[in-house]
């Protein structure tokens, strides 16, 4: 009887500490619930300048969001991680790529930067920071890709490259074109409001939103 109550003890502290350590391993990668900025729910068909051309990329990372041109005067806005101070960059590129689980590998820099980086890491891996989708831009090593760390958006962070949460970067990658232009800036924009209700609704539907 005594072993009994003991092993029944064990059991119960066991599953105490690994409940809680499988509770907050989820709420790192799988941020269900979160719904505020920069949440994978953080994701909005806006009003926008009618300047740009349906199909057309604007990175603006000054308002840290991804802007895709769904139609004249309306895009669908995604929160994005940028890149760090010493690695601002700006620039027009197209897409010249797009790879599902595309496997990575760090740059020499990188690696000097780091030297507990690995040389490669295979598509798919957990760890793989380029996530479940990459979109290249140009011949540069710039990418508009998922990330391993969605806790990352929001912030600078980043060699250069345009961090999406991983379902965000699934949608993206569905929509833009091989040759699609990508306009990269630290300009902000200010569309004038969310998509009201009416009409503008049935663009919403027909994009996935609802």
């Amino acid at each position: 009887m005594r072993f009994f109550l003991s092993a029944t003890v064990a059991v119960s502290i066991w599953l105490l500490v690994n409940t809680a350590t499988i509770a907050t391993a989820t709420a790192q990668y799988f941020p269900f619930g979160a719904t505020g900025a920069n949440s994978v729910y953080d994701r909005d068909v806006i009003s926008f300048s009618k300047r740009y051309a349906p199909g057309q990329i604007i990175v603006s990372f000054a308002d840290r969001r991804l802007y895709y041109i769904a139609q004249r005067g309306r895009a669908i806005s995604y929160p994005i991680a940028v890149p760090r101070a010493q690695d601002r960059w700006e620039g027009v590129e197209r897409v010249s790529m797009k790879r599902v689980d595309p496997p990575w590998t760090p740059t020499p820099e990188m690696r000097r930067e780091n030297p507990e980086l690995p040389e490669f890491v295979p598509g798919g891996h957990p760890r793989n920071p380029l996530g479940a989708r990459a979109i290249y831009l140009g011949n540069t090593l710039y990418r508009i890709h998922g990330t391993a760390a969605p806790w990352t958006i929001g912030t600078n962070v980043s060699k250069g490259c345009i961090r999406m949460h991983n379902a965000h970067a699934i949608d993206l990658y569905g929509r833009v074109r091989i040759g699609a232009k990508v306009t990269a800036t630290w300009q902000r924009f200010r569309p004038a409001s969310n998509v009201p209700n009416g009409p503008i609704n049935d663009l919403a539907g027909m994009l996935g939103f609802n």
